[in-house]
């Protein structure tokens, strides 16, 4: 195709939205020219289904509940006048609650401002929070966040380190809307230790974002914590950046959550529309479809060309591979169905793995993130008339048909500038076409079976270490190989994890377990000696 042709199609496929500031452009996508007159039927369906969730349906059967998440921007949307005031209330409490912080009527227990924010939370509960911030941040924000978002205990040594003496100024938000996850709970007590150490009462500093009556719903109260939010399970944690999950650390932070939200409903307002030519998320979920097959056969590639949106690709991989990666299909049927989801930001990969993805095996497809606006004022020209931002618009361009001229396909979404507003539309955007996405493909998007799969594993790995570690006490002096204390705790079947188990053990000071090394390693043995 030459470039005049391209520049046809160009135009034939450009999906602008000056309402929004969006450009979505799938002209670099090689669909045949009935393809959407062939999946017509199916994302019809998709824009029924889309409307049957909104207005309360049972949207995840597994669960048995509704998917309510579009209502968060949209109260008045929401199926009952419950769920409505449920929504703007927490809202007004969000915004009240940040605005007396900010003005010093909530202080820390020392009687000073609170300064910092540490946010307890896993999986989305911190992934969004965490792109908001990243993509937002300035330094003349009121308070500055931290993140614990695992159960690493290096890494919380780490941030508190980086929080050093802010400590005793510093909010700790603890998310789970359940109120049973474990990393999140052994976070909250990690943080609960160092701030009882160094003399200050938690309590005092901490705030509960979860579901109401959740178990750490009923501490945060029994302990009368400075605050509790509501989560509802209608919001999934993936799903739940414009919830109190990410508007409240948003909002403590000093963000325009109102622009966050604004952004977020406007999009979907346009993504409602049954005009397929102009619903920019259908188009997404149809490019998608056509480039995996409608079976996940190639990768997604997220290149955001912007250092503030350098955590989107990570919060993309969840949302998008948690949402489509099933087993099953709505029928039951085996399909393992899913779209591998990793990137980086431009233009950093020039120096990575374009390399590959231009000359390598064609396994994937790239998303092109492109911000028209470099910074705020007048840039430095680098070179004759040429900025640094343009450098960066030259390598997004030059990428862009370097992969074309080799069959790479390709989406460029376009946006004005970062703000709070165009954070909103790309969270909506791309919440929506996972849901198109899903009915496209029959899936349920908004269950997470393999999840809750690996936790139970997890909780049967503590269990044999429970035991394992129980009979060595019992056995006090006395030395035993993996292959021996799992047949004596009657879990000889279990000895590689109990092995596993017993590596980590002698590998810390905790559980006083000594190892006496052998070869091959797996004879070592190993005792109780605190």
């Amino acid at each position: 195709m030459n470039q005049q042709d391209q520049w046809e199609r160009y135009k034939k496929y450009l999906d602008f939205h000056p309402e929004i500031g969006l450009m979505v452009d799938i002209s670099r996508m090689a669909f045949s020219d009935d393809y959407f007159d062939l999946m017509e039927p199916r994302i019809q369906k998709a824009y029924r289904d889309m409307d049957a969730l909104e207005s309360g349906a049972i949207a995840n059967p597994d669960e048995k509940r509704m998917v309510g998440h579009y209502w968060l921007r949209a109260p008045d949307l929401a199926p009952n006048p419950q769920i409505s005031l449920d929504i703007k209330n927490t809202l007004c409490s969000v915004k009240n609650f940040a605005r007396d912080v900010h003005r010093g009527e909530i202080v820390a227990s020392n009687g000073k401002p609170f300064s910092c924010i540490l946010l307890i939370g896993m999986g989305g509960s911190a992934l969004g929070p965490q792109f908001v911030s990243g993509a937002l941040r300035t330094s003349k924000d009121p308070m500055v966040p931290y993140f614990f978002d695992n159960t690493d205990p290096d890494g919380m040594d780490q941030v508190l380190t980086e929080i050093g003496d802010g400590l005793s100024e510093t909010m700790t938000i603890v998310t789970s809307k359940s109120g049973n996850t474990i990393e999140t709970r052994n976070g909250m007590l990690e943080a609960k230790a160092i701030y009882e150490s160094k003399g200050f009462s938690f309590e005092k500093h901490a705030v509960m974002i979860t579901e109401s009556d959740s178990h750490f719903d009923r501490i945060a109260e029994k302990e009368n914590w400075l605050a509790r939010f509501a989560v509802w399970d209608w919001v999934g944690g993936r799903t739940s950046e414009t919830s109190a999950v990410g508007l409240l650390p948003a909002a403590l932070q000093g963000i325009e959550v109102d622009g966050l939200l604004e952004g977020a409903r406007l999009c979907d307002q346009v993504t409602r529309r049954k005009e397929t030519r102009t619903n920019p998320a259908a188009l997404l979920a149809l490019m998608w479809y056509h480039a995996t097959g409608g079976r996940g056969k190639k990768d997604m590639v997220i290149l955001p060309y912007k250092d503030r949106l350098q955590l989107f690709p990570k919060y993309l991989q969840q949302l998008v591979m948690e949402s489509l990666g099933k087993e099953k299909d709505l029928a039951g049927q085996i399909v393992n169905q899913g779209i591998a989801v990793y990137g980086n930001k431009g233009s950093t990969d020039q120096h990575a793995y374009i390399q590959q993805l231009r000359d390598g095996v064609n396994n994937f497809f790239v998303t092109f993130i492109e911000v028209l606006k470099d910074r705020q004022g007048v840039s430095l020209q680098v070179d004759p008339d040429v900025a640094s931002g343009d450098y960066l618009n030259g390598f997004l361009q030059g990428t862009r048909r370097a992969l074309w001229e080799k069959g790479r396909e390709s989406i460029t979404i376009t946006i004005e500038r970062i703000d709070a507003r165009s954070l909103g539309v790309l969270i909506a955007l791309y919440e929506r076409a996972v849901g198109f996405y899903g009915s496209l493909t029959n899936l349920n998007p908004y269950n997470q079976p393999g999840v809750e799969a690996g936790k139970k594993a997890a909780a049967l790995v503590i269990q044999l270490q429970t035991e394992a570690l129980s009979f060595l006490r019992q056995e006090k002096g006395k030395s035993f190989t993996a292959e021996e204390i799992a047949s004596a705790i009657g879990l000889k079947e279990e000895v590689e994890t109990v092995f596993k188990i017993l590596e980590h053990a002698a590998a810390n000071v905790d559980h006083g377990i000594k190892k006496i090394s052998a070869t091959p390693l797996y004879h070592s043995k190993y005792r109780y000696a605190p």
